[in-house]
């Protein structure tokens, strides 16, 4: 999440744009990560020459050879603004369109690629400006990323706004990739699911930069996003590279199309966020899609595909709209009955409904599910987080309150050894600590509780609804004795179970 001051640096870069003649939202996007990315891979061989200066060894994998250093940020942006003007339109931007070597999916994308700065005072403007943002953030491309799309006002027209970093985090954590995982997001966007993946591997995993197999699936054949917008797949093809992922499979494709039936049971994990409320050609639909579930719901639609793509025992950490828990249409029964009845349905971790703020108030879940063929679900795990370390408000400032932690140790205590790839360590420590939830404590807690179980027969009786205030008890206690916390939570559950109950009726009436 960025701060004031640095959405600050970005506003006046949008605004030398607008006043130089740059109106597209888009372009402008595109001409700013391009920078941000020049920028980063200056950076990143300044990082490997005082690597190589302490070891007293060659530079490793130059991004800059010797004829090329005055493409580097720090070369060009001394120069005149004439100068830099030729540089950067001449020899910078067809470096970058040849960074990833001939036939990577990165020069595929960036072979588009196209400088539209119109003159050498606008670029030099916004050099100085763009050089003065902070970018300590590995991530720090896609966190503006995230900001510059709500400046579009068409943003979110097709579904698509940006997860929260920490969020990303929880449901990657809660996966826990493991070296020979193939992992997959279908509506990558800027690809931070694969990102944060990538980086839990390096931490927990650190066998996958050391073993040659290892290392080679990792860059080579891990890592799989696709998405049907252009820039988005330029965004990030770049934010993996400079992530250090060399060759992912970034591929422009519509994930409910004829195309995405080549896909089925070909990854062992899928982390998405798939878009919502996209419009959708019902006739360009993959048929094998239409008939699990006929719909032109593309939350449906998606998930669908999901189940589909993933191999027996893979799994799947997904957001869907509460819509998705609770829906009566035939459609959506049929989708909730293959989860609980065809596969093993996990847990529904219910998410607070500001955590999209402020470019989306929808209220929305977090899916766990393994794909068996032969069904597996004996009780599903419900967890009701109602605060994830920032206000629910649009300024989505830090707060202290976090159910987050809590939420990751509890999953872990219903996780085997050797189930969802949890790395040894982590199970080590907790047991040491001698603290924390039991497998057995988990599955007896009361329904009050913020977490507990609810049977699978418990759920078929209702049309599989998974909502998590269907099995939730309410403690009734004197309003005058209850902390104001406990008051707000109540009230927010009661307007959940009053939009519950708004969709009901509409279906009904549909």
């Amino acid at each position: 999440m960025i701060t004031g001051a640095l959405k600050g640096k970005v506003d006046r870069v949008w605004d030398a744009f607008w006043s130089g003649g740059i109106s597209n939202p888009l372009e402008v996007i595109e001409q700013i990560t391009y920078l941000l990315f020049i920028r980063r891979l200056d950076e990143l061989q300044t990082l490997a020459e005082k690597k190589a200066n302490r070891l007293g060894r060659p530079i490793e994998s130059p991004i800059f050879h010797d004829g090329e250093q005055l493409l580097r940020w720090s070369q060009f942006r001394e120069q005149d603004p004439d100068v830099m003007l030729e540089l950067v339109r001449d020899h910078v931007f067809p470096f970058l369109r040849d960074l990833g070597g001939v036939g990577s999916t990165y020069a595929h994308h960036m072979k588009d690629a196209r400088f539209t700065i119109p003159n050498a005072q606008l670029l030099s403007r916004v050099v100085d400006m763009v050089n003065d943002i902070p970018m300590a953030d590995r991530d720090t491309n896609g966190d503006l990323y995230e900001y510059m799309l709500g400046k579009i006002a068409s943003a979110g027209q097709n579904g698509q706004f940006r997860t929260p970093r920490h969020i990303i985090k929880l449901m990657v954590d809660l996966m826990a990739p493991g070296p020979t995982d193939e992992i997959c997001d279908p509506a990558c966007g800027t690809a931070g699911f694969l990102v944060a993946a990538s980086e839990y591997l390096r931490e927990h995993h650190p066998s996958v930069m050391t073993d040659a197999a290892q290392r080679s699936h990792f860059h080579n054949s891990m890592f799989h996003g696709y998405d049907f917008d252009s820039t988005m797949l330029r965004i990030g093809s770049m934010n993996m590279m400079l992530h250090g992922v060399e060759a992912p499979d970034i591929s422009y494709r519509d994930s409910l199309s004829e195309a995405g039936d080549t896909d089925e049971d070909r990854y062992t994990l899928v982390l998405a966020n798939p878009p919502f409320a996209g419009s959708l050609d019902f006739e360009a639909t993959s048929k094998q899609l239409q008939k699990v579930v006929k719909t032109k719901k593309t939350e449906l639609l998606f998930l669908a595909q999901f189940v589909r793509m993933l191999k027996p025992g893979g799994r799947a950490a997904v957001i869907v709209p509460d819509g998705v828990l609770f829906g009566s249409s035939n459609a959506h029964k049929a989708l909730r009955k293959v989860l609980v009845e065809d596969q093993k349905l996990d847990a529904v971790i219910k998410l607070p409904s500001g955590v999209f703020r402020p470019y989306a108030g929808v209220s929305t879940a977090i899916l766990l599910f393994t794909k068996t063929n032969s069904g597996g679900t004996d009780h599903v795990w419900f967890y009701d987080v109602q605060a994830d370390g920032f206000s629910l408000d649009d300024k989505r400032n830090p707060i202290e309150s976090n159910d987050l932690p809590d939420l990751l140790e509890r999953w872990l205590s219903l996780t085997k050894p050797g189930h969802h790839s949890v790395p040894e360590e982590l199970r080590e420590e907790r047991a040491e600590r001698h603290e924390g939830p039991s497998e057995a404590s988990e599955l007896t807690r009361a329904r009050t509780e913020q977490s507990f179980c609810v049977p699978k027969a418990e759920i078929e009786a209702p049309g599989y609804d998974l909502s998590l205030n269907r099995y939730k008890e309410v403690v009734h206690e004197d309003v005058g004795h209850r902390a104001p916390a406990e008051i707000i939570a109540d009230l927010q559950q009661l307007e959940d179970e009053i939009r519950h109950g708004l969709v009901e009726l509409k279906a009904m009436l549909a």
